[in-house]
């Protein structure tokens, strides 16, 4: 089966010739592994099931705004598309992050602040894109994004979270233009015929939600749903992947209701995967579940297999097996290798 004729056979539940999987690296984890590999490339080696990506391109002459001053003067090469200043940090791949708003004490300092909505970004690029990786027998990821967590990482994480409780006007100056311009990337992807909208935030702990789930239905789940919405006005097959870290175990039931087809990472340190696939796998997809702070680092190769074959037998083809996260520089390469071999029933030397 080529990745995409796999891909429709899994989103229609019908039998794969094996199973879906993936898996994306850190930087060390990623040169220790091609080193592993006697210096080829794992992509190459291992060919995940990770799709390609499409997005729009802004216009031609557009210039990002100038951030420095909330700054300081910083190095505006340190500053990302959303104002964001990312230094990087002084271990392996982690980055120090300071917020834009971080200091902001109106709303009107909020609202001046410029938000690329993407409104007028061009798209004409897009349904080509798609017909050529369709054509190449890849399936097609329309890159939609987050809502909540980039709203903390402009605003600043504790003041965003005091805002959503005591400024909501502050809280929802930002969610709206996000969340305008994730209609905007999701509309643009759907009519553009991508098979998957990948979306979602980080909104949980280890152990429960970062905020109270009556929080997150009031401030995040109208603003998703309307972008599924949208994007299923376009195209009505679209289907929606929705990633957070932690337990959500709490909202599960309301992201089915808002149109969420595909969950990621199911992190089995946070919740009972197995309960989970059970109480939804007629009304969901599944993808993750291997564990990026256990059998991954930690385990041996044969603890590895074991998981695969463990993971396999209850949940079948419905589940797109892959890390939790991308893999960190403890991972042994061998268990990566033993991973591939799992899923695959081949031999990778």
């Amino acid at each position: 089966m080529t990745q995409l004729e796999r891909w429709r056979a899994w989103q229609a539940r019908e039998p794969l010739d094996r199973p879906m999987r993936r898996s994306a690296y850190t930087p060390d984890m990623f040169k220790r592994l091609t080193e592993h590999l006697g210096g080829r490339d794992p992509d190459e080696v291992f060919r995940p099931d990770a799709g390609a990506a499409i997005s729009l391109h802004p216009p031609e002459g557009y210039a990002k705004p100038c951030f420095s001053a909330c700054y300081d003067g910083a190095d505006e090469s340190e500053i990302d598309a959303l104002g964001v200043l990312r230094r990087r940090g002084t271990f392996h791949h982690f980055t120090q992050t300071i917020s834009p708003l971080r200091n902001a004490a109106t709303l009107d300092e909020i609202e001046a602040f410029p938000i690329e909505t993407e409104a007028g970004w061009r798209d004409g690029h897009m349904a080509g894109e798609v017909e050529t990786h369709h054509r190449e027998g890849r399936f097609v990821t329309g890159m939609v994004g987050h809502i909540y967590e980039h709203a903390w990482q402009i605003r600043g994480y504790e003041p965003f979270l005091t805002d959503l409780l005591a400024a909501r006007d502050r809280a929802e100056s930002i969610l709206d233009r996000l969340t305008e311009r994730n209609v905007n990337r999701a509309v643009a992807a759907a009519r553009a015929g991508a098979d998957v909208l990948h979306t979602g935030d980080d909104i949980a702990n280890q152990k429960a939600m970062m905020f109270s789930p009556d929080l997150w239905r009031e401030f995040l789940k109208p603003r998703w749903a309307r972008v599924y919405e949208a994007a299923r006005r376009a195209r009505p097959d679209v289907a929606v992947w929705y990633h957070s870290d932690g337990n959500i175990e709490a909202v599960i039931p309301d992201l089915i209701e808002i149109g969420v087809t595909i969950l990621n990472p199911l992190q089995p340190e946070c919740m009972d995967v197995e309960r989970v696939f059970r109480g939804y796998r007629d009304r969901l997809l599944f993808d993750g579940s291997m564990g990026t702070q256990s059998v991954f680092p930690w385990g041996t190769p044969d603890d590895v297999r074991a998981m695969v074959a463990r993971r396999r037998a209850v949940f079948g083809d419905a589940l797109l097996l892959a890390p939790t996260h991308v893999l960190e520089p403890e991972v042994p390469p061998e268990n990566v290798v033993a991973f591939y071999e799992a899923c695959d029933g081949v031999t990778y030397a």
